[in-house]
């Protein structure tokens, strides 16, 4: 199937971003390219986009769909290294960041990637295919304990613990192969009539191990900070989330930029000496409307939020 992912909170992105047509905007998860093509509709000759992903069939798939604007460049890379792909094209400062955090339609109803626990297929699960390291190295060699603590942090699951002991016991009779293994092992640590209440039992476990895998959320705190350093003054960043964790490390990291003084409340002055790096624009997330949500239904869990630099 060709490479699909229908961009969410599209138009509040964009106009999140307040566009100069002859600014640089940096999309640090190209995907598709469908909120690339709608950034590089609004930037004139002297405009300029460079779009980051680490999935090669991403990169294929928006270079075709961006085929006809000449004022882009798409980077195979992972976008915690937006300073090495930057300084290599010679640019010093953005106008404006976005990260789009989902996972795509592409992968995930593609079987062969692994990352569906609606389908059999080989456990994979990485964004990029470049990597050693696959689902099926966490589920089979990490220790019990390990895999109780990601089941339970990243998948915010409370039957962690349950479900790592079946899987070490389960891996005891030979490695565990496939997404349709694994999502057997998970419906037997979880009581029936839980499951009965819940969406599909695996969600959560699929997601932790997906996180850990591919280091989303270490990838995240450790490069938020260093994106709103590169905006020019007045330059934004806009991040979509799709879970608690992601939404939670981007509300902290902007409210720090924009408040980071440590001197005690009752300080008449600050003496740390840190100053503010701009605002959050969104006090509160920035959700889809019921619209949206009715013909996009995996848009139904994004937060937009969005930070101007000062």
């Amino acid at each position: 199937m060709g490479f699909d992912h229908k961009p969410v909170l599209l138009r509040e992105t964009i106009e999140g971003l307040r566009i100069k047509p002859e600014g640089t905007y940096v999309d640090g998860t190209l995907g598709g390219g469908g909120h690339s093509e709608s950034i590089l509709e609004k930037l004139n000759d002297q405009g300029r986009l460079i779009g980051i992903d680490q999935d090669g069939a991403a990169v294929a798939a928006a270079g075709e769909r961006l085929a006809r604007f000449k004022n882009v460049t798409i980077v195979r890379n992972n976008y915690c290294n937006i300073l090495q792909v930057l300084g290599s094209l010679g640019i010093e400062k953005v106008d404006g960041i976005l990260l789009d955090l989902g996972v795509s339609s592409y992968q995930l109803d593609t079987p062969e990637r692994g990352f569906s626990y609606m389908s059999d297929a080989p456990l994979d699960m990485r964004m990029d295919d470049r990597s050693e390291m696959t689902a099926a190295d966490i589920v089979n060699n990490y220790s019990q304990s390990d895999l109780a603590r990601i089941i339970r942090i990243y998948g915010e699951e409370k039957f962690a613990a349950n479900i790592a002991k079946h899987i070490t016991a389960a891996r005891e009779g030979g490695p565990i192969k496939t997404t349709g293994e694994l999502v057997e092992i998970i419906k037997a640590s979880i009581p029936m009539k839980v499951q009965k209440a819940m969406g599909h039992p695996a969600k959560q476990t699929f997601q932790a191990i997906r996180i850990e895998l591919n280091r989303e959320l270490t990838v995240l705190s450790d490069t938020l900070e260093e994106m709103i350093d590169l905006l020019l003054p007045g330059g934004r960043i806009a991040v979509i989330t799709f879970h608690s964790l992601e939404d939670r490390i981007v509300k902290n990291i902007f409210r720090n930029a924009q408040n980071p003084c440590t001197c005690p409340p009752d300080f008449p002055e600050c003496i740390c000496g840190r100053r503010s790096k701009g605002m959050a624009v969104t006090k509160k997330p920035i959700v889809p409307t019921e619209e949206e949500m009715s013909q996009n239904p995996r848009s139904k869990s994004s937060k937009l939020r969005i930070f101007e630099k000062i």
